[in-house]
Formats: structure tokens, C-alpha cells, sequence
């Protein structure tokens, strides 16, 4: 039978530091328990609510056409990852484009 370690315990009984009940703890990346269940709670009012969203939008749209746009990215937040920005650079972060000149006709 296999035996396992008891976790370090201090004199009022609370855990000392460095000592854990689960010292392989939770593997990287993966939500806790509690974030997992709110991101499905969200998805699952998002999914219920597609139709009237796409309604309360157009009702948006009727007033203030900038303002359901806006909505509509800060939504699309959530379901789409947003792209991260890239710089190209040369060695030692030196210009790549620095003596590239366009022209244009005449």
C-alpha cells in the first residue's frame, strides 16, 4: 500500500507555506472549476438569446448606427480571438524597410 505525505502543518493547524494538499495541483491552462461553469452559463444565455440580440441591435442601429457597431465588436470580443500585432524587424531590431522607395507614375 502506497503512503502519502502528510502536508506541513503550523502550530495553529493552518498549512505552511510551500506545503500543499494536491502537490500536483491543477495542470496548466486548464480553468478552474468555477470559470468554467460561468463561460458555459454565458454561452448558453448568449445561444438563448440570439434572435432578440439581432433585434435589440437593429433597434440600436435605428438611433445610432456607430453605437450598434461598436456593440457589435465589443460582442465579437468573446467569440473571436483578436490578432496580435507584429512588427518585422532585422538583425539587432534594425529596419527591414528602410531603403525601400515606392513610386508612382509619373
Amino acid at each position: 500500500m502506497a503512503t502519502t505525505k502528510k502536508p506541513e502543518r503550523d502550530s495553529r493547524g493552518r498549512l505552511k507555506k510551500g506545503s500543499n494538499l494536491n502537490p500536483k495541483g491543477r495542470p496548466k491552462g486548464l480553468p478552474n472549476k468555477t470559470t468554467g461553469e460561468i463561460r458555459e452559463a454565458y454561452q448558453k444565455l448568449v445561444d438563448d438569446n440570439l434572435d432578440n440580440m439581432k433585434e435589440w441591435l437593429e433597434r440600436v442601429a435605428e438611433e445610432d448606427p456607430n453605437k450598434a457597431l461598436d456593440m457589435m465588436l465589443k460582442l465579437s470580443e468573446y467569440f473571436i480571438p483578436k490578432l496580435a500585432r507584429q512588427e518585422l524587424t532585422g538583425a539587432d531590431g534594425k529596419d527591414l524597410f528602410k531603403d525601400i522607395k515606392f513610386e508612382f507614375g509619373d
